[in-house]
């Protein structure tokens, strides 16, 4: 598979791996912004702007951007993340020049109606409500903000329902013309197309896009914490994490490694620990959440109320002794096999690896094959996952819960108990 980029004059990255075995494209539009790049006064725009971009265009209305996509039995969709936003639609390869111009129309000629605005208020209000009525949803933005607290990566991504209740036509347009320009995004387009026509199907709209963006980010600083709130449901919900490494350090690699090891799947230590031998919960895995300046390292478990006091401890146990003995070579393979099987499988979906590439693009201003990637899984060795483990778990705590708990270890404890 043919990986090529091309760069149009005002800096616009536009990028295609061509699969000529596909009957669809799956193409999309990358923005290097998200709410890390928000300040407190406008947290939630990246994602309310996210929504806005299908409500109309000079040429098109609502209904129409939805109707020229499926009308051809394409589908299209959007997220915003804490560092990207992202729009992308799949669709047969006949129609590919469709996809494209709606997309990038989208993006760059919404109009931001009165009426749209007002209804989309509403709607997005209500995925901030349901978010905050789903435990086990709205503890992660509790984690987070306890983690990075009083700065933009430790804001939620949705925002809180005051601003977005407020966001005007101005506000929107203001956000667009710091934060969206060519040297920030990425065009992306994966299956049945020419590199070729595809950049020309972009250039003839994307050329006269502005160059640069004005935004300056937050200092990403992490600092830890610990935040408890109590809920009357049936369980409860606990995270305990760590300062971990950004995209760009070259420890990245044996970090996936540690989690994948420590709580990355059924035979994880966490895993057989916790669940097969002590039955302590239904779901528990760890993470590790890289941004451009910092990591989150993070343990999940989700447990019963009476379980909680029983539960940290074991997970405490878990980490030193990933952090003092040696991995074995059996869980060191196992962890590195799971995560190239991962990668391969990755491939199997143009989707999926529209997004690899472009997020690849916009991080490390390179692309990577899949030989690549495994090299570098293959060169860490279990001094590296040790390392590690010791630099990650020696950082101060962010410890929170959410749920129906009595009794639970105190922060102080869970410190000391890490020691």
């Amino acid at each position: 598979m043919n990986t090529k980029i091309s760069t149009l004059n005002n800096g616009l990255r536009i990028i295609t791996q061509e699969r000529p075995n596909l009957e669809t494209v799956s193409i999309g539009i990358w923005v290097k912004t998200g709410s890390a790049c928000e300040n407190e006064r406008n947290n939630g725009i990246s994602h309310f702007l996210e929504h806005m971009s299908f409500k109309g265009t000079n040429s098109r209305t609502a209904l129409q951007i939805t109707e020229e996509i499926e009308d051809v039995g394409g589908q299209s969709n959007a997220y915003t993340s804490r560092e990207c936003t992202a729009y992308y639609a799949k669709m047969m390869k006949e129609d590919a020049e469709i996809a494209t111009d709606v997309l990038i129309d989208s993006v760059k000629n919404s109009i931001f109606p009165q009426e749209e605005l007002v209804k989309e208020r509403d709607v997005v209000v209500q995925e901030i409500k349901q978010t905050i009525d789903t435990p086990d949803d709205i503890v992660f933005d509790y984690f987070q903000e306890t983690a990075f607290p009083k700065q933009a990566l430790g804001r939620s991504i949705l925002g809180p329902i005051e601003k977005v209740k407020n966001f005007s036509r101005e506000d929107l347009l203001s956000y667009i013309s710091t934060n969206y320009a060519a040297e920030n995004m990425a065009v992306c387009a994966v299956g049945n197309i020419k590199h070729d026509d595809f950049v020309n199907m972009v250039a003839a709209r994307m050329s006269d896009y502005k160059a640069k963006v004005e935004f300056v980010k937050d200092k990403q600083q992490y600092q830890g914490g610990f935040c408890a709130q109590k809920r009357d449901i049936e369980q409860s919900h606990v995270l305990v994490g760590f300062k971990s490494c950004s995209y760009k350090d070259p420890h990245h690699c044996a970090t996936v490694l540690l989690s994948a090891i420590l709580g990355g799947g059924m035979s994880s230590r966490l895993f057989q620990e916790i669940r097969e031998k002590r039955g302590l919960v239904y779901s528990v895995y760890s993470f590790n959440s890289m941004f451009s300046e910092s990591g989150l390292f993070g343990i999940y478990a989700g447990t019963e109320a009476k379980d909680v006091p029983a539960l940290m401890p074991v997970v405490a146990d878990e980490i030193k002794k990933i952090c003092n003995d040696l991995v074995s070579e059996k869980e060191f393979i196992r962890a590195k096999t799971q995560i190239k099987a991962g990668l391969k499988m990755g491939l199997e979906s143009s989707s999926s690896t529209a997004e690899v590439l472009a997020r690849q693009l916009l991080m490390y201003d390179r692309t990577y094959t899949i030989a690549e990637l495994v090299e570098k899984y293959e060169a860490v060795t279990l001094e590296d996952i040790r390392m590690v483990a010791s630099e990650i778990f020696s950082t101060t705590p962010t410890y929170t819960l959410l749920g129906a708990y009595d009794k639970y270890m105190e922060y102080d404890e869970l410190q000391k108990a890490l020691a």
